[in-house]
Order: C-alpha cells, then sequence, then structure tokens
C-alpha cells in the first residue's frame, strides 16, 4: 500500500479542502490508473476511458472559475497534479494540456462566445483540447515558428505544421499559434476542418500511455470567430503564458512520480534480503533512501511555497522555472535510484520505477527543457539575457 513520504508534515500544512482533495485523487489513482496502466503503457494506448471519470471528479479546469470548472486554489491544483503523476506522467500530461494548455488560454484570451462553446464540454470530459506550438524545427526556439495564417475576406488561411502535440489526434479542438501579420497569434482550430489532419507518433520509449501526434495544415480555412481576440495573446507573451501554467501543474506532478518510486524502492529495500539481511539494514542503501526523501522534502516545500506564491498573485515565471526544472530533476533521480535499489528487478513491469523513468526523460525535455530553465533562472539572478 502506497505510504507518501511527509519527512516535514507537509500535509499539515494543507488546508482540510486541500487535503481532501489529494485523498480524493490520490485513491483515484489506485483504484482507476494503476490497476491497468502498464497494459496501456504496454501496448501505447492512452486510456481514454477514464477522461469522463476526471471530468466528473472536478479535475478538468479545475483551476478555472466558471462554466462547469471546480474553481480549486493553485496549491490544490498543484496536489491534483502530483497524485495523478504518481499513476504514470500520460495521464497528469493529458490534464495538464486539456487544463493549462487548452482551456485555460480560452478561459484568459478568448471571446465570451468561445468560452460558452468550449468550456463546459471540455469541464465535462466530453470535449478534447491539445496546444500546437512546437515545430519540427522549433522546440527552445518557438519564435522561429514557420506555420502561417492570411487573411482572406473574413477569414484565415492557415498553413503548416506543429510536432510531438499531447491530444493530437484525439482532441476535438486545437489552439494553435501561427504568424499573422508577422505577430504570433492564437487560433481554434476544430476537427474536422478541411486540409487539417494529424499523425500520430509511434514507436516511442517514453509517454507511452500518452496520444503524441504530428498536426498538419494545409489552407484550413479558419472563420474569423476562431482567432483568439485578447490583445495579451498577441505574440509569444500568449503561448508563453500558457507554457507558465503547465510548468507550475509540471512542477508538482513530478514530485508524484518521485513519491512513487521512493516508496517501491523503501518497501522493496526492506522485504528483499542478502547476506541473511534486509538489504535496507545496509549503510549504502540507506544513504539512497535518505538521499530520496530529503530531495523530494525540499520538492515538496518548493512546491508549496510557490503554490502559495501564485495564489496570491505574486508569482514570477523564473520561480516557475526553478521549481519545475529542480523538481523534474530530482525525480528522474529518484527514478534512476530506485531502479539501481531494486536491481535486476527494476527493469521489468512487475515495478513501476523503469516506467516512471522512462516518462520522465520526456518531463526533463518538455515544456522548456532543464537547460532552458537553467538559463531562464540565470537571467533573473544576473539581468543578462544567455539566450540569442
Amino acid at each position: 500500500m502506497f505510504e507518501a513520504p511527509d519527512q516535514f508534515d507537509v500535509h499539515g500544512l494543507l488546508t482540510d479542502d486541500q487535503r481532501m482533495i489529494s485523498s480524493t485523487v490520490r485513491r483515484f489513482v489506485t483504484e482507476r490508473i494503476l490497476p491497468d496502466i502498464n497494459r496501456h503503457f504496454h501496448e501505447g494506448t492512452f486510456p481514454k476511458e477514464i477522461v469522463p471519470e476526471m471530468g466528473s471528479l472536478g479535475l478538468l479546469g479545475s483551476n478555472l472559475d466558471g462554466y462547469g470548472c471546480s474553481n480549486v486554489d493553485a496549491v490544490s491544483y498543484g496536489l491534483i497534479n502530483q497524485e495523478l503523476e504518481r499513476g504514470d506522467s500520460g495521464v497528469r500530461s493529458f490534464v495538464s494540456v486539456q487544463t493549462s494548455l487548452c482551456m485555460w488560454p480560452i478561459y484568459t484570451y478568448g471571446s465570451d462566445e468561445q468560452k460558452n462553446r468550449w468550456l463546459p464540454g471540455m469541464a465535462k470530459g466530453e470535449t478534447i483540447g491539445c496546444f500546437g506550438l512546437t515545430e519540427t524545427g522549433h522546440g527552445s526556439d518557438p519564435g522561429g515558428m514557420v506555420s502561417n495564417a492570411r487573411r482572406d475576406g473574413d477569414d484565415f488561411i492557415l498553413n503548416g505544421g506543429k510536432m510531438w502535440i499531447t491530444n493530437g489526434s484525439i482532441a476535438d479542438v486545437a489552439v494553435v499559434w501561427a504568424k499573422l501579420d508577422g505577430e504570433v497569434r492564437g487560433f481554434l482550430v476544430e476537427k474536422g476542418m478541411n486540409g487539417y489532419c494529424t499523425r500520430d507518433i509511434h514507436n516511442k520509449f517514453s509517454l507511452r500511455a500518452s496520444v503524441t501526434s504530428e498536426l498538419m495544415f494545409e489552407d484550413v480555412r479558419i472563420p474569423a470567430g476562431n482567432l483568439l481576440p485578447h490583445d495579451k495573446a498577441v505574440g509569444l507573451r500568449g503561448p508563453l503564458s500558457c507554457l507558465n501554467q503547465a510548468r507550475y501543474g509540471i512542477a508538482w506532478g513530478a514530485i508524484g512520480a518521485a513519491m512513487a518510486c521512493y516508496d517501491e524502492a523503501l518497501q522493496y529495500a526492506k522485504e528483499r534480503k542478502q547476506f541473511d539481511r534486509p538489504i535496507a539494514s545496509f549503510q549504502l542503501v540507506q544513504r539512497k533512501l535518505t538521499k530520496m526523501v530529503t530531495e523530494i522534502t525540499k520538492a515538496q516545500l518548493l512546491a508549496l511555497r510557490l503554490g502559495q506564491l501564485k495564489d496570491e498573485g505574486k508569482v514570477r515565471h523564473d520561480q516557475v522555472s526553478m521549481a519545475k526544472m529542480n523538481n523534474v530533476e530530482v525525480a528522474l533521480k529518484c527514478a534512476r535510484t530506485a531502479r539501481d535499489i531494486l536491481g535486476a528487478a527494476g527493469i521489468c513491469d512487475d515495478f513501476q520505477c523503469g516506467r516512471h523513468m522512462c516518462n520522465l526523460e520526456s518531463v526533463y525535455t518538455y515544456e522548456g527543457t532543464h537547460d532552458i530553465h537553467t538559463l531562464i533562472i540565470g537571467e533573473a539572478i544576473t539581468g543578462i539575457r544567455a539566450l540569442a
């Protein structure tokens, strides 16, 4: 039975509502995700059947107000991501994309008509969204995108393509960023529009229980009403603000993966005997477990304070970068250490640390690579931009 590490009683710092939300999602993960996640990982399929269940629990768009959304605080939203990623990074990725990268920009930058049309169905899990920013040749440098739109009467004509898009082929609507008159703008591209097609990416080592797709646009006619109209959605600040929302959730989610790996390694070390003693009795194994739980504790405190700052409206983008960078690195190291403690058993899917380890390699890279976040923090503390 999973026991969340909590050396500094972080649980005691939460409100009753936050504890209830965490407990509810933890139970959902234990009962509905973990029993079947290995099969989905093997087969490279996403457990789409749980999407309406997540909607009924209020997990989709949970940090938004109105339109059937739960309107929870930032810490609660973080805890939701933490518990979901304890199950699998692919499941948490689905919720991050749905909530932070699709619902949030519609909620923040969309018209009343766009909000009323899309958000209620997305909150219920009846409608799925995706976010199209990354291109084959433009990952860390989204400003170099070649996807473009031109005006044609009252409509826009969209051409280009996007790569590595979570939820791509199952999405009913895609928030796509493209250049219009030299400025980056957001468009709502609907499934079934002529000239819009998707192609799934297969043979992945990582995030196998998640849909990853390529989006292709060939003279796709976009009605004027599908342009995100808000002035603050003009330029890169639009998509980057969305990424900042998603990075916040990832900073919490990574803790869940780290906790899962730590707990698995701890239980295994107590039960596995060598030289007539449990391996947990040996100094080097205790050192590894101690390092894991210490780093997890630091990550918990970092995420909690970040959530408090976000709820107070004081959070900065470089603080989000620090939490995403640090906590994903911690989680990946915990997964690798857990695999080490489990020895040969750690490479088999009877245990979950190998699956988390593979998934976290992608989490380490997406929503801003580890190196990019390092440079964001570097600019914040020196005032000097290291990127070109």
